[in-house]
This record gives C-alpha cells, sequence and structure tokens, in this order.
C-alpha cells in the first residue's frame, strides 16, 4: 500500500466520532427535520374544503331575524342616517345581504325608487318566505328577494351599488370566502356598507380592527367610518383596490 493511500481520510460512518466532531448522529437529524417540517406545518393557514383560509375568531350565532323593533329604529333615525351617510340616491341598484324581516328591504326600496331595485336576501327559508311575503302585501315592485348560502349572497356580478351588511356580519362564518363572492357583485365604483357594533363577537358585534383586517384580506379597503348615534353601533364602507386574490394567496388575519 503507498503512502498516498494510507493518507487518505476515512469514510464517515453513522455513529462514527472523531475529537471535537461536530457531525450530527443521522437519528438526530432526522428527528429534527421533521421537527422543522410540523412547526411549518403549524404555521400554515389551515383552509377550508374550497381552499379559502378558515378563521381563529368566534362567530356569533343567528338568533333572531330581528334586531330590534322597527318603531324603536325609526325613533332613532338608523335607517335615515345610514342611507343617507352611504349616499343612496334614487335610480341605484342595492343589495340587502342578512335582511331578515326587511327593516332595511323596504326603506331602501322607497329611496331607491321605481328606477332603481333592491335583493333581499336571506339564509334561512322560512325568513326568505316571510320577507317575500312582507314584500308582496306592500306592493314593492322593485324589490326581488332569493335565498343565499352562508359562504355566498349568491348575487350578479358587476349589479350594485350598495351592498349592505347591516348586524350580520358577526355571524359570517366563512368570510373570506364570502367577502370573495360578495365583492364581485359590486359595480366598478360600488361600495359595501357594514353596520355593527363595537364590540367581542360573542356579544354580537365585530371591533373594527377586526373588520378591516378580514376585508382587507379580501382587497376591500375602507373608505369611511363613523360612529352612529344611540349605542355602539358604527358605520362603514368599503371599495375594491387590486385585483381578486386566488383563494389560496388570501392572508388570513392573526
Amino acid at each position: 500500500m503507498s503512502n498516498r493511500t494510507k493518507n487518505l481520510p476515512r469514510p464517515f460512518r453513522g455513529g462514527d466520532r472523531g475529537e471535537g466532531s461536530h457531525l450530527v448522529p443521522r437519528t438526530t437529524a432526522i428527528a429534527l427535520a421533521l421537527s422543522l417540517a410540523l412547526t411549518a406545518c403549524d404555521k400554515a393557514p389551515q383552509v377550508d374544503e374550497d381552499g379559502f383560509p378558515t378563521i381563529d375568531r368566534p362567530v356569533a350565532p343567528i338568533v333572531s331575524d330581528r334586531f330590534s323593533t322597527e318603531d324603536a329604529r325609526d325613533r332613532l333615525g338608523e335607517a335615515e342616517a345610514v342611507m343617507d351617510l352611504a349616499g343612496i340616491t334614487e335610480g341605484m341598484s342595492v343589495a340587502d345581504i342578512g335582511a331578515g324581516e326587511g327593516y332595511y328591504t323596504v326603506r331602501l326600496a322607497r329611496a331607491v325608487g321605481p328606477r332603481g331595485r333592491v335583493v333581499a336576501q336571506d339564509i334561512q327559508p322560512v325568513v326568505r318566505d316571510a320577507l317575500a311575503q312582507r314584500v308582496q302585501r306592500e306592493e314593492l315592485d322593485n324589490v326581488a328577494v332569493q335565498l343565499g348560502e352562508a359562504d355566498d349572497p349568491r348575487l350578479p356580478h358587476a349589479s350594485f351599488d350598495r351592498i349592505f351588511l347591516v348586524h350580520m356580519y358577526h355571524e359570517v362564518a366563512e368570510p373570506y370566502q364570502f367577502l370573495w363572492n360578495l365583492r364581485q357583485a359590486l359595480k366598478e365604483d360600488g361600495l359595501v356598507v357594514v353596520v355593527d357594533a363595537d364590540r367581542p363577537v360573542k356579544r354580537h358585534g365585530m371591533p373594527p380592527r377586526r373588520l378591516d383586517c378580514e376585508f382587507n384580506a379580501l382587497g376591500l379597503e375602507r373608505v369611511d367610518m363613523s360612529q352612529l348615534e344611540g349605542g355602539d353601533a358604527y358605520f362603514a364602507t368599503f371599495k375594491v383596490v387590486g385585483e381578486l386574490p386566488v383563494p389560496s394567496m388570501i392572508e388570513p388575519c392573526d
């Protein structure tokens, strides 16, 4: 054997150690790789069956189709104040999502007039049917009542000047998919109008900071926000900015 061969370094074998060696045993390396992979999985957003991020906040249950009595709301001038802030004028096309008994539906119908139109949507068939009967009874010919889905209001694309979400957004269990579908129904200069309470979701409210975050994730930017008189309710409007995100690219709120 030549000296050249003798001086070649020994091949490394699993578990072989030289003094001062920093080599990691194979079993330790595998364990470390698995740990890193699991950590990465924990940080990745959870998605639903349609590929939309799920939420890590509470969702308020639907306890009634009535937020308050209509007389009480009228005494506070709620609908008039909200419609004024939203810039509702004759001839507009508007949608009332989670319309319930139709408090806003009937008032919006009068505000947009015969040249305008209102689509009133609810996800509960019995509520939808009751509202349809009211619309017929009050002869609101510019109103159409339809059944929506929890994650999709099922509105025609690029059709509405304003879409109203009044005291209902805190009940939306899949906000990212819901807003993804909803924003496509806005006209180019349309606005989403939100009325909710500045209190925890569990108490049937929606903190404005969380509202902004979830809307921003879908390319909806807040235009205005103001406090409504007579309680802790606020008014906010959002407009579309940028392209509609691919579901897998939506960044969920922390």
